[in-house]
């Protein structure tokens, strides 16, 4: 297909007869007649002069020959008589041939047609070239534009995540707040039964002699204020936790909001470039910006970096909200704590004296069961060093038939099935006697461990009853105040 303006390809054919010339002007006819009047005829009486020629070159014999037509045929006359000059003959051995000169004009031509052709199919190149590179160009502007909206519709993602995980972490610092607040003031609500439980502590230490005992409501009394204590313990270190996680969220709320305040920086920047035309003002030549790579992460990252800031602000979050959730179960968890112990305290100081009898009784019984039971333990003892001397004769035996049996003489010495039942009679008899050493040294130990409760007991037995003044007068007189329900768990 030819293009709308280019030039039509010429075509040539070459005649069959070897002498045809194309012609090419108006005197075609006198150089077809002059063939025969330049051709070398040696065998001639007068060589190089012919009738033909010298008929042919007459210019008076034709009137109605033009001007010019006259001029080119005087041309010929004087251009003959200079080439069959007799002195002149050499110089024909010199001169081109007609084949020679029809051969160079089609060779012209050819070269010409060829020129022309690689000129065309160039023109069509180039201009096939200049449309391609111009779409390739208009493509490629145009996948950057949608690349750039794809970008912002990114950031504009992100930062929709971003700004509700703020909102969401700025929510969990408030509540986190006013719940540190009702554990600072539940804190404060612990010194008052703290105080109470170590006067009562205070005033059993004037018992007397006998009476001077460690009995349970004391142990109950000391256990009370190892469990306010213990609750005050637990407050302060989740106070400090709950001082080190709103440090946490705002940290982490700094992080997003730095965040926000980039991708709204770069969102402008991007925007600006999304809408940036061909015909746009501000653009300019940047030589070699292309070479220039100043970024710090890639598109991986990039997200990376957003989500990993998202999901440590949420980590933050849950570790706030769980801490906030075991703020309210230790705030309820200690008053529940402290206001069963009080009533156990009660309870014990109530019950002193009529446990008095009940419990020396029941550390009676429980005496004659202990030694009953070390009884039993020492006649297991002996029961299992019997077993163990009642198997060293079997394990003798087998391994005395196991020495006999390596005496045998030359192919007698067989590996066969007595010898493995030899063998597995010794390791069964080996393993039985480590078995019954095992239980002995665990029988053993339980006879210390009963042995040790037996004096335990024993030293139980010698306690004595309270001072019931003490108990009745002054340590329950003081324990009729105690912080309601809602005071510790910091309402006020």
């Amino acid at each position: 297909m030819e293009l709308m303006g280019s030039t039509l390809t010429a075509a040539y054919a070459r005649p069959k007869t070897t002498h045809f010339l194309p012609a090419i002007s108006t005197m075609a006819s006198s150089y077809r007649n002059n063939q025969h009047t330049l051709a070398l005829n040696p065998s001639a009486n007068q060589p190089w002069r012919t009738h033909a020629y010298y008929r042919t070159g007459s210019a008076v014999a034709i009137p109605s020959m033009s001007s010019i037509q006259r001029e080119n045929l005087g041309l010929d006359l004087v251009r003959a008589k200079t080439m069959f000059h007799p002195s002149n003959r050499s110089a024909l051995t010199t001169r081109y041939t007609p084949d020679d000169w029809y051969r160079s004009n089609l060779s012209q031509y050819r070269e010409s047609e060829s020129s022309r052709n690689s000129a065309e199919r160039l023109r069509r190149d180039t201009v096939r070239l200049m449309q391609d590179k111009e779409q390739l160009t208009r493509k490629s502007q145009e996948s950057t534009s949608k690349n750039i909206g794809e970008r912002l519709n990114d950031i504009t993602f992100w930062r929709s995540e971003l700004n509700h995980e703020v909102d969401n972490m700025v929510s969990e610092i408030m509540a986190l707040t006013e719940v540190k607040r009702r554990l600072e003031r539940a804190l404060q609500e612990t010194e008052s039964p703290l105080q109470v439980s170590q006067e009562c502590l205070y005033h059993r230490e004037k018992r007397m002699s006998i009476d001077l005992v460690h009995d349970s409501v004391e142990k109950d009394l000391i256990k009370e204020v190892e469990t306010i204590k213990s609750c005050q313990e637990r407050m302060r270190r989740h106070l400090d936790r709950a001082t080190a996680q709103l440090a946490s969220n705002r940290a982490a709320q700094h992080e997003l909001e730095k965040d926000i305040s980039d991708k709204m920086t770069a969102q402008r920047i991007d925007n600006r470039c999304h809408h940036l035309r061909n015909t746009s003002d501000g653009i300019s030549y940047y030589r070699g910006i292309e070479r220039l790579d100043p970024s710090l992460s890639l598109p991986d990252s990039w997200s990376k970096f957003t989500d990993n800031n998202i999901l440590h602000s949420q980590s933050e979050r849950a570790g706030s909200h769980k801490l906030r959730d075991e703020i309210e179960i230790l705030l309820n968890t200690t008053s529940n704590e402290m206001w069963n112990q009080f009533n156990v305290v009660n309870v014990a100081f109530t019950n002193r004296i009529s446990e008095t009898a009940d419990t020396k009784n029941s550390l009676q019984t429980h005496l004659a069961k202990t030694l009953q039971e070390i009884f039993q333990t020492e006649t297991l003892i002996e029961s299992l060093k019997k077993a163990l001397r009642d198997k060293e004769n079997p394990l003798k035996v087998a391994q005395t038939r196991l020495d006999e049996r390596t005496r045998r003489p030359n192919v007698e010495l067989c590996r066969d099935n007595p010898h493995h039942r030899l063998v597995a009679e010794v390791r069964e008899i080996e393993d039985t006697i480590l078995k019954l050493r095992e239980r002995l040294m665990e029988a053993e130990n339980t006879l210390q461990m009963l042995v040790k409760t037996k004096a335990a007991l024993e030293h139980d037995l010698s306690v004595k009853a309270n001072s019931l003044f003490l108990d009745q007068e002054k340590c329950m007189g003081l324990r009729k105040s105690f912080p309601s329900t809602p005071r510790l768990v910091g309402y006020t």
